[in-house]
């Protein structure tokens, strides 16, 4: 009886101590420049936990992303492989994703920066690609920005930049479900509840996105890893 039990008891040990080597060397396989001090790498945060700024197209066909996008110097990549690079007019088309291409990226415009620069491209962008979606943040400065267009047609937009720099379209029930807040033109924002109201809608952006369309933040992480095209802003024709 004590030796079949022993040799039960010795496989057992050898397999905690196997799986236990096998996690320390994912471990240190993780580990590199993109790692965070203090933090494992299998903790660290997606680099799609939250994105600042991103696209939701309906569309099947990520080329045709592309070429409305006119990316230049537009290759293969993961959304891991190509969003650790942030410089400039860098952009990532997805696969489609349940019926959406997601692009992402600080080649997209910031609406604090250049409002109408901003209506023009998704106006333009629309035409070409019908259904486009835009989503904005900034969790510092509590500003926040979405849009959904249709062929040209702007159904709903609303931008916060310090002030209200776009509102168009009538509230959707999704952003009166969710209890989001859109100050009329001109209207002065004081006092805690509506600085309190800003810092919320920022946060909901993501939910509205999910609502609409998708909510890169709730993307499966094997998600990160499938091809898709990155490529660059045509610094000739930005937008």
């Amino acid at each position: 009886m004590l030796i079949p039990f022993g040799v039960v008891l010795g496989m057992f040990g050898f397999f905690v101590l196997y799986v236990l080597h096998q996690r320390r060397r994912r471990q240190c396989a993780d580990a590199g420049p993109h790692s965070l001090p203090g933090i494992a790498s299998d903790q660290r945060p997606s680099i799609f936990e939250k994105p600042n700024r991103w696209l939701a197209v309906k569309c099947s066909n990520p080329g045709a992303v592309q070429s409305a996008l006119n990316l230049q110097h537009a290759v293969p990549s993961s959304w891991e492989e190509s969003l650790t690079d942030s410089h400039g007019g860098r952009l990532f088309v997805s696969r489609p994703i349940s019926g959406w291409v997601l692009v992402v990226g600080p080649g997209l415009p910031e609406p604090s920066d250049d409002i109408d620069l901003c209506y023009r491209f998704l106006r333009d962008l629309s035409r070409k690609l019908g259904n486009v979606q835009f989503y904005s943040t900034n969790r510092v400065l509590n500003y926040h920005a979405w849009a959904l267009l249709e062929d040209g047609v702007v159904y709903r937009a609303y931008a916060w930049a310090g002030e209200t720099m776009w509102n168009e379209g009538f509230v959707t029930a999704a952003e009166r479900e969710l209890g989001m807040v859109c100050f009329d033109y001109g209207n002065p924002v004081n006092g805690s509840a509506s600085r309190e109201a800003l810092m919320a809608d920022t946060e909901k952006v993501n939910a509205l996105a999910g609502r609409w369309s998708l909510d890169p933040a709730a993307i499966p992480q094997a998600n990160w890893r499938t091809q898709g095209i990155v490529g660059e802003v045509s610094p000739a024709r930005p937008y």
